[in-house]
Parts: C-alpha cells; structure tokens; sequence
C-alpha cells in the first residue's frame, strides 16, 4: 500500500526497524528542548502530514522502551489519525515516572501502525443473542 506523505521536519520519512516491523518510528520535531515533569503532558509535532486511503486508520503508539525505561507513553494511546485528517501528525506524550523527562529535536517519541479498519451500520434491536459468558467484564474471565 502507498501512502501520500509531506515532511516539513529536518528528519528522515518514518521508517520500519526491521523487515517485520508493524510500526514506523515518529520523531519530534521541535525547535527547543521540551521538559515533561511528572505527569505533566505535551502535545509534541512531528511535521508529518499523510493522505491516506479510505478504510484505513494510523494509530499512534507508544514506543516501549521509553514506557519501560522512562515512564514516558502516549496519553490517548493508540491515537487515531482518520483517512480524511489532513493536519499535522502530533503526539500527546505524558510522563508517569517520578522524575522530569527532556525530549529532543529528531528523538523517537511513538510509533505509527497504518490499519484497515470497517465502519459499522448499526441494527437496532429489543434483545441480544445469549452466550455463556453473557455480561460478565472487567475480569469476569480470569483469576478468581
């Protein structure tokens, strides 16, 4: 699939790491540093603009090792850019460590998974089909 793209950053396109890769690096692109205390959040640009296909999504997502080593994630997680947005991609990144985080021009902040998605019509109805699990959630399935 190809996918229309404008790179107003000083940064390389986004790319996969590897051959398998599900999600292409974003990158902040920001012309001072930005310090993110402790669950502060900022909404970071990448100066990324895409066209893409209808019936297709963008989801941003958070890159591991910044969750795993710095407690930063991205807030609204996966984000969802639409097939009609146009503007520029941002990233709303927060920071759940106890300590401040210093993000830089051109750091991998997220990551950008394209997938084909359906809109659903719905048929409204008095009653719903029964199965065994029926309305148990929120951990109705596991460890009890």
């Amino acid at each position: 699939m190809k996918v229309k793209i404008i790179n107003k950053s000083s940064h390389p396109l986004p790319q996969y790491a590897t051959e398998a890769s599900a999600g292409l690096d974003l990158r902040a692109n920001i012309e001072n540093d930005i310090i993110l205390k402790p669950l502060e959040r900022a909404l970071i640009k990448t100066g990324l603009f895409i066209e893409l296909p209808v019936g297709y999504e963008a989801q941003v997502r958070p890159r591991s090792g910044l969750a795993y080593k710095h407690g930063i994630t991205v807030l609204n997680t996966p984000g969802t850019v639409d097939a009609d947005y146009r503007g520029e991609i941002g990233v709303i990144l927060v920071n759940l460590s106890n300590e401040p985080f210093t993000i830089t021009n051109g750091e991998r902040i997220a990551q950008l998974v394209i997938a084909k998605h359906e809109q659903a019509e719905w048929i409204e109805v008095s009653e719903l089909s029964d199965t065994s699990r029926g309305a148990g959630g929120f951990g109705s399935t596991g460890k009890k």
